[in-house]
């Protein structure tokens, strides 16, 4: 090559360079337009399990707390209001405070994991969780005692078995969909292994 072509630069090498450049920057865009959907999908499901959760329980203290359960199937499922001091479904009343800091935990985790977020699946099951977690914490904060020690409503109560809320519905729900996930081995990122 004479040092003509080499100071201009042959048109190929020119073309390949702004083929590799584009491709590149495609490659970046594609990632981040398939984080940013993901993300998206995360949101939008802890924000539909929150305000569901909050408009539920909303709705049962103002027309049923004070009153006789109402049956819905009969015995087998009554919705019945019930102040709850403990985790999920009555575990450990004497441990409000250490429940509330774990809920703020768990919201901690959760955000950090969003950040890598690629897989919908896994959008939904931390979703799921982090609409939960808010709508327990909700109720830890702001209802009665308060102090990061109120009492969570409950009110979905089935024959022999805990009363509970839609907040813990989606806790259960989204951890058992990461069990299923997590042994099919798909991980948060999009990326799949096998064991």
């Amino acid at each position: 090559m004479t040092e003509a072509e080499q100071a201009i630069g042959t048109p190929d090498a020119g073309k390949a360079e702004e083929g590799a450049g584009t491709s590149a920057a495609g490659a970046d865009e594609a990632v981040a337009g398939r984080g940013k959907r993901r993300v998206g999908v995360f949101l939008t499901v802890a924000a539909l399990a929150y305000v569901i959760d909050l408009v539920s329980k909303l709705a049962v203290v103002a027309k049923l707390e004070h009153h006789a359960p109402v049956e819905v199937i009969g015995t087998w499922l009554q919705f019945e209001v019930i102040r709850n001091r403990g985790a999920a479904f009555g575990f450990g009343e004497a441990m409000t405070i250490v429940f509330t800091v774990i809920a703020v935990g768990v919201i901690v985790v959760i955000a950090r994991l969003a950040r890598k977020l690629h897989s919908l699946p896994w959008a939904v099951a931390l979703g799921l969780l982090l609409g939960g977690a808010f709508g327990n914490l909700t109720d830890r904060i702001f209802r009665t005692p308060g102090d990061f020690q109120g009492a969570v409503v409950d009110f979905i109560a089935p024959s022999h078995f805990a009363v509970f809320n839609l907040a813990d519905s989606a806790i259960v729900c989204g951890g058992f969909l990461i069990v299923i996930l997590s042994f099919r081995g798909l991980d948060p990122d999009g990326t799949v292994h096998k064991d």
